[in-house]
């Protein structure tokens, strides 16, 4: 087969959040939520303080507000029949230390294999992996400290990857003015296998958090700056023909999101990103493009949440998780 028509269903796979690196980086699907909360909360979140293992994965000093022996299963449906599963394992040593394990595995199907002409002449899958080993640690009663490793696989027909990336990241957190600040350095890794003879970047992303709780009222509410080391044109997806504006550059790295607590046990959550609504509308699809919402229930042992987000033209995603603290 042409390698044309293994470029064209990677594109078609890969394509969802339009980011214009994808020309020379690889494994995206990291930058894929594994909670359905941070879903919500448009797709980005590091300062949020939940005892939710999934989304402590966004930033691994939230590892130190997990409870010990947590275990947490998500999934999440994404374009043309692709779907993602994950899970994630937290424990307690002590009072300071959390450790933490999780898998995320992102399948894309049966896609067409095609000749340079674009004739089908069979098929192929493709998939993506990662396995994670987190730690965090907590310095006093409002700081926390915490790293992850993560392998990476990729498989797409007979082209296979594998790299290793790095998770850092600090969090300051008063409980009794309930704010707090993060900052996150994501995915800073190396390839060591690459697809052909050229190697890929691995996506990395420097993130800055805050989320405020109102003192009078159930909500708080979080703003999420991302991709703060990228600030060139070049950087982000532009149609033929336009010039991205400085507002919409500044804008394409925020995040907003809001939780609404009507009782304890029920949190409802919406979140807007702007790059991904830029993107998705410049790119032709505008219905809900950048917005999210969701909503779940947290008792004392048990989580569920669900989440609706488009992170792709074609279609929306769904996103449900469960925890249980055993």
């Amino acid at each position: 087969m042409k390698k044309s028509g293994y470029i064209v269903g990677l594109l078609l796979a890969a394509g969802g959040t339009l980011r214009a690196q994808e020309g020379t980086s690889a494994y995206h699907f990291l930058q894929f939520p594994q909670s359905s909360h941070t879903s919500a909360l448009g797709g980005a979140n590091i300062s949020a303080v939940d005892d939710d293992v999934a989304a402590a994965m966004n930033n691994p000093a939230l590892l130190s507000t997990v409870s010990d022996r947590t275990l947490s299963l998500n999934f999440m449906t994404y374009a043309a029949g692709s779907k993602a599963v994950g899970a994630a394992f937290a424990k307690a040593f002590g009072e300071r230390h959390t450790g933490a394990v999780a898998a995320q595995y992102l399948g894309y199907g049966a896609m067409d294999e095609t000749d340079a002409s674009g004739n089908v002449i069979g098929s192929f899958s493709a998939k993506d992996l990662s396995l994670t080993a987190g730690y965090a640690y907590l310095m006093s009663d409002r700081w926390a400290g915490g790293a992850s490793i993560k392998m990476i696989y990729s498989k797409y027909a007979e082209f296979s990857s594998l790299a290793m990336a790095v998770d850092v990241g600090l969090n300051y957190y008063d409980v009794d003015a309930d704010f707090s600040a993060s900052l996150a350095l994501k995915n800073l890794g190396v390839q060591l296998k690459a697809f052909e003879d050229d190697h890929d970047y691995v996506p990395y992303d420097l993130q800055l958090g805050i989320s405020k709780g109102m003192a009078h009222a159930p909500i708080r509410f979080s703003l999420t700056l991302t991709d703060l080391t990228r600030w060139r044109s070049s950087d982000y997806f532009v149609p033929e023909g336009d010039e991205l504006k400085s507002l919409q550059k500044l804008l394409n790295h925020v995040v907003v999101g809001v939780d609404v607590f009507p009782i304890d046990a029920l949190y409802l959550s919406a979140g807007y990103n702007f790059r991904r609504a830029y993107e998705l509308k410049a790119a032709g699809s505008a219905k809900g493009a950048g917005l999210s919402v969701g909503g779940g229930v947290q008792l004392s042992r048990f989580r569920a949440g669900i989440a609706w987000a488009r992170y792709h033209l074609a279609t929306s995603s769904l996103h449900f998780d469960v925890a249980y603290t055993f």
